[in-house]
């Protein structure tokens, strides 16, 4: 198969021919129809995740079909279609077992604790737990996306946060994160406040329905004045910086909640006196369990939430693996089409890797 080869953390990445994997014993093998290029890749890529083992094959975010299957699975066979959470829970633990496979201590994730989706075909682990299926006419670039940033967003918006319709969120990054948090306030009957430095991604994000979009070096004074109420009752940090946290916590009102998706290179100063003060809370949310999808994908079925609305390219492995390394564009969502004839295969030469 083919497939996107990190060799030294930082340096740009390879594409090259590997075996095909195996499935593993109540695993599957799926052929990927198309994987997103996800902000946590990068910081993976950078050298951030130590779960990261080198030669390593990112990519966690996908959609395909079942080629093989392993000893022991019973839910899933050749030929269906299916996507994953990009935690792939143990299905026994007392985490699992209570639904809480995102925070499994047991759990794999493709692209990070194992090779993943930026290949022709990816392996994934207890299968009858973890894997979503998928109708087989959704778009494969915006299904995709419901392996982690939607996923993320809707769990980070629903599960932690408890937003309801009519409420304004602040979403503090304008990413694929921060962007599929507003499509999904919105589905909700939410509005979203996106407040990012990138102009080109806060025109993403006014396009795809926020009702403003705040420049975060204005500070907390304007934030708290486009969501109105003296604040948000709710914020989501999916961007990744510290000082999107500060800003964040500030842009509260008494008694608010910020939920903390982005992840950080390194440790953040938070306004403790501020928190204790206003009694505010900050929490987690790490990605969804399979568990909690009906939910999300009602909301797909119906025709409310539409995650290819996302996707601003769609492209091959080679084109994918110098995205990789590149700065990311502003507002962009970039989506690859491994198996796709039409996509680009000329920007990086195929290195055989001897099985």
């Amino acid at each position: 198969m083919r497939a996107v080869r990190i060799t030294a953390f930082g340096a740009p990445p390879e594409v090259v021919d590997l075996p095909d994997p195996t499935p593993p014993v109540g695993g599957v093998v799926v052929r990927v129809e198309a994987t997103g290029l996800c902000a946590s890749d990068r910081f993976a890529w950078a050298g951030h995740d130590g779960d990261v083992t080198l030669p390593h094959v990112p990519g966690h975010e996908l959609v395909g079909h079942v080629v093989a299957t392993g000893a022991g699975v019973t839910r899933f066979r050749a030929g269906d279609r299916v996507t994953t959470p990009f935690v792939c829970g143990c299905g026994a633990c007392p985490d699992c077992r209570a639904g809480r496979a995102q925070v499994c201590p047991h759990q794999q994730q493709p692209g990070f604790t194992h090779d993943g989706s930026f290949a022709e075909l990816v392996a994934l682990h207890h299968a009858d737990h973890n894997l979503v299926p998928v109708p087989d006419d959704a778009d494969a670039a915006g299904a995709a996306l419901l392996g982690c940033r939607v996923a993320t967003a809707h769990r980070a918006l629903v599960g932690r946060g408890g937003l309801t319709s009519g409420e304004r969120v602040l979403v503090l990054g304008a990413g694929g994160v921060g962007l599929a948090a507003v499509l999904i306030a919105s589905a909700l009957g939410a509005e979203a406040v996106v407040a990012d430095p990138s102009p080109a991604a806060r025109a993403r994000a006014v396009e795809l329905g926020a009702v403003a979009a705040v420049d975060t070096a204005d500070g907390p004074d304007a934030v708290r004045g486009a969501v109105g109420d003296g604040g948000a009752r709710l914020a989501v940090e999916a961007a990744g910086r510290a000082d999107a946290l500060d800003l964040g916590v500030r842009s509260l009102r008494r008694q608010g909640t910020l939920v903390q998706v982005g992840l950080l290179a390194r440790e953040p100063v938070v306004p403790v006196p501020l928190m204790i003060a206003h009694e505010l809370t900050v929490t987690g949310s790490h990605g969804m369990a399979a568990a909690d999808y009906p939910e999300l994908m009602a909301l797909v079925a119906d025709g409310r939430l539409d995650p290819g609305r996302l996707v601003t390219r769609r492209t091959g492995l080679d084109a994918l693996a110098g995205a990789l390394a590149a700065a990311p564009e502003p507002g962009g969502i970039l989506v690859g089409l491994p198996r796709d004839p039409a996509a680009d295969r000329s920007a990086l030469p195929v290195q055989p890797v001897p099985g």
